[in-house]
């Protein structure tokens, strides 16, 4: 194997340069176009070997980078699209409140108290609850599964449609002044209380998840004072609703699903 020269005599001005370098370092002059490689030990220098790097799968559609995917709450999805489906039958078919699942001065068969949350007579009312039900049901649906969510919607609607007809101080809102008992307040402010009483439990135990309270209690306020502007809300499914979802919220747990 040969070995590199000591040095090499500059041509330009004559000098003993380092064989390592390209150019010399007293004139400037251009030695050689590249310095020769050093090898490691008076040994050659082994072939480097190139590796593959390992190749990750591609992304699936509802998977971020660095983030683990997350199932999508199709049940509050599928609660959302019922009532909306409702609203649609009652307005296109022509059909009265009774004829969906509301609950009148007659019509109070026990079943009546699940339909009735998924029956609403004011558009606007039902935008409001709807929003609730979507935030608060997505947000305990990711976390504890679609069971709880579906348990909490229904309980909290159910307890809230009966106590509002065993209070009987529901307000008349149609044209013959008849009482009726519809809508998703109770059931929305069941699914808020449910998620902060589950929240506020967490924190409590040193697992403070960041969450942003303040737009919580501005759900809260808007749903608690909804009686007031709109006639159809009644407020004591409202409350009994809130009741029913914070018992509910300590038994969250239960369905923890990571």
């Amino acid at each position: 194997m040969s070995q590199p020269d000591l040095f090499v005599v500059c041509k330009n001005c004559g000098n003993e340069v380092s064989p390592y370098v390209t150019e010399c370092p007293y004139c400037g002059q251009r030695v050689r176009k590249r310095a020769p490689k050093l090898e490691r030990g008076g040994e050659e220098a082994e072939p480097r070997v190139k590796r593959r790097r390992p190749r990750l799968s591609g992304l699936r559609p509802d998977e971020i980078e660095g983030i683990a995917p997350d199932k999508r709450p199709v049940v509050t999805f599928g609660l959302i699209a019922l009532s909306l489906l409702v609203t649609l039958v009652l307005s296109a078919r022509g059909l009265g409140l009774e004829d969906v699942g509301g609950i009148g001065p007659v019509d109070q068969e026990a079943w009546r108290y699940l339909t009735a949350p998924f029956v609403h007579d004011s558009l606007a009312y039902q935008f409001v609850t709807l929003v609730a039900v979507g935030v608060f049901g997505s947000m305990i649906e990711r976390r504890f599964g679609w069971p709880a969510v579906l348990l909490v919607f229904l309980a909290a609607g159910a307890a809230g449609s009966a106590a509002a007809v065993a209070a009987d101080i529901a307000p008349p809102f149609d044209d013959s002044g008849v009482f009726w008992v519809l809508g998703a307040n109770g059931a929305a402010l069941g699914l808020l209380s449910a998620w902060l009483v589950e929240d506020r439990r967490a924190a409590a135990r040193g697992d403070d998840r960041e969450n942003d309270l303040i737009g919580v209690r501005v759900f809260l306020a808007v749903l608690l004072l909804l009686p007031l502007a709109i006639e159809e809300a009644n407020a004591v499914a409202g409350i009994t609703g809130a009741a029913a979802g914070a018992l509910l919220g300590l038994l969250l747990p239960v369905f923890r699903r990571r």
